[in-house]
C-alpha cells in the first residue's frame, strides 16, 4: 500500500493552496507525560537560544516545569501559533581552514530556544510514522536503526556481488549545493501534504516557519534581527527528517522505483543508496547512469535543488567516457570518501583476490 500512496504524489507543486485560518480538526492533545520524556531526552550543558533560558533550569523545576510547559504547549497545540521567541535563532560562525577573509571558510552554529525544542521532540515523535510509512530503506539518513555504517556496508556487498556475478558497476556520488538552505517552504508544505502528513501537524510546522528571524553573534556583538525566507531551520531536530521528505519527492518523480537502470542482484534492482542528502546512483552501464542522474537533476531543480558539479563524483569498474553537465566536466575518480569512509575499487578488487588466493590455498 505504501508504494501505491508513493506514486500517486506527483503533482504540480505550483498550483495555489488557501492555509489561511486554524485548523480544527486537530491531532490528539499533547500529553504531560510526552513533556516530561521530552525534557528528559534534551541535552543538557548547551547554550541558551535567544531566550536566555538554559534547559538546566526546566529540569531542576521537574513536575512544576513539565506543568506550566504542558500548559503553553496544549496552547500552541490548539491555535498552531508559536512564541516569537521560538523562531528566533542565534547564528555564531567559527572559522574552517583557508581564508578568515572569505564567507564562505566558516560554519555556523545555530542556537534556538530550550523550550522550543521540547515542543520540537514531541513533534519529531508525532511524526516518525510517517517517516517509516513514507521512506524507503535506501535512505538511511538520521532514522532510528540506520546509520552511515549500513550504507557502506551495502555499497560493498553490492561491489562484492557485482564481482561475483561478473557485472561492472558503474557509481555516481550527487552533491548538492547547499541542499538544506536551499528548500522552498512553499513547495515543503505542499509535499508534506502529499505525503499524507496531517493538516494539523503541517501548519504547526508552517506557522513556525513563519516570521522566522535570525541574528549573527561575533564576539560580544550581535546584528539586527533578519527574516529567514528559504531552507529548513539549522539546530532544529525536525530539519532532517522534513529535508528526508523533500529528496524522497525528488527521487520518486524521477522514477527511480519504477525504472529498468540499476544493478539487478538477488532479485531485486538497486539503483540508488542515500543518506540524507548524500546520494549514491549505481547502474550496470554508461548509458543507464547517466540516464538516472539526468532524471534525478532535472526533479531536483523543479524544487531548487541544484548539483553542484564540481564536487560530484563518477566512479566505475568498466570502461566510460568524459561527462559534461553544464558546461562542466564530471570528475571520474578510483577513489572516493563517502559518509567519511574512503572507497577504493582498486583496494576492494585486489582485497577480493587476496580472499580467493587464500581459499584455493587452502584446498591445495
Amino acid at each position: 500500500m505504501a508504494r501505491i500512496h508513493r506514486r500517486t504524489i506527483k503533482k504540480d507543486l505550483h498550483d495555489p493552496d488557501n492555509h489561511d485560518g486554524v485548523i480544527t480538526d486537530l491531532e490528539p492533545d499533547i500529553l504531560e507525560c510526552e513533556v516530561k520524556w521530552a525534557l528528559e531526552s534534551i541535552t543538557t550543558n548547551k547554550a541558551s537560544g535567544g531566550d536566555g533560558i538554559p534547559v538546566e533550569l526546566f529540569q531542576i523545576l521537574e513536575d512544576d516545569a513539565v506543568k506550566v510547559l504542558h500548559s503553553i504547549w496544549q496552547q500552541i497545540w490548539k491555535t498552531q501559533q508559536w512564541p516569537q521567541d521560538w523562531k528566533r535563532s542565534v547564528f555564531i560562525p567559527t572559522p574552517k581552514k583557508g581564508n578568515a577573509k572569505e564567507c564562505s571558510n566558516y560554519h555556523t552554529i545555530a542556537l534556538i530556544s530550550h523550550a522550543g525544542k521540547v515542543m520540537l521532540k514531541i513533534l519529531q515523535a508525532r511524526l516518525q510514522q510517517y517517516v517509516n510509512r513514507e521512506l524507503p530503506d535506501v535512505q538511511a539518513g538520521f532514522r532510528k536503526g540506520k546509520g552511515t555504517r549500513d550504507q557502506i556496508a551495502n555499497l560493498r556487498w553490492i561491489m562484492e556481488k557485482a564481482r561475483e556475478f561478473q557485472k561492472n558497476i558503474y557509481f555516481c556520488f550527487i552533491d548538492y549545493a547547499k541542499a538544506f538552505d536551499c528548500v522552498d517552504h512553499k513547495k515543503l508544505w505542499k509535499i508534506l501534504k502529499e505525503m499524507g502528513i496531517p493538516d494539523h501537524l503541517i501548519c504547526l510546522l508552517r506557522n513556525l516557519y513563519a516570521g522566522e528571524e535570525a541574528t549573527v553573534r561575533t564576539g560580544h556583538r550581535t546584528t539586527d534581527w533578519f527574516q529567514i525566507g528559504k531552507g529548513v531551520r539549522q539546530g532544529c531536530i525536525l530539519s532532517p527528517c522534513l529535508f528526508n521528505f523533500y529528496a524522497e519527492y525528488i527521487m520518486r518523480n524521477a522514477g527511480l522505483e519504477e525504472t529498468q537502470a540499476g544493478i539487478k542482484i538477488a532479485r531485486r534492482n538497486i539503483n540508488n543508496l542515500r543518506y540524507a542528502d548524500d546520494t549514491t546512483l549505481m547502474a550496470e552501464s554508461e548509458e543507464e547512469l547517466k540516464s538516472l542522474l539526468m532524471k534525478v537533476k532535472v526533479e531536483s531543480e523543479k524544487v531548487g535543488l541544484k548539483l553542484n558539479i564540481q564536487k560530484t563524483k563518477i566512479m566505475a569498474s568498466g570502461p566510460i567516457s568524459s561527462w559534461e553537465i553544464d558546461g562542466e566536466t564530471v570528475e571520474t575518480v578510483s577513489d572516493f570518501v563517502l559518509l567519511g569512509a574512503p572507497k577504493s575499487l582498486q583496494m576492494l578488487i585486489v582485497a577480493m583476490k587476496l580472499k580467493d588466493a587464500y581459499s584455493l590455498e587452502g584446498k591445495l
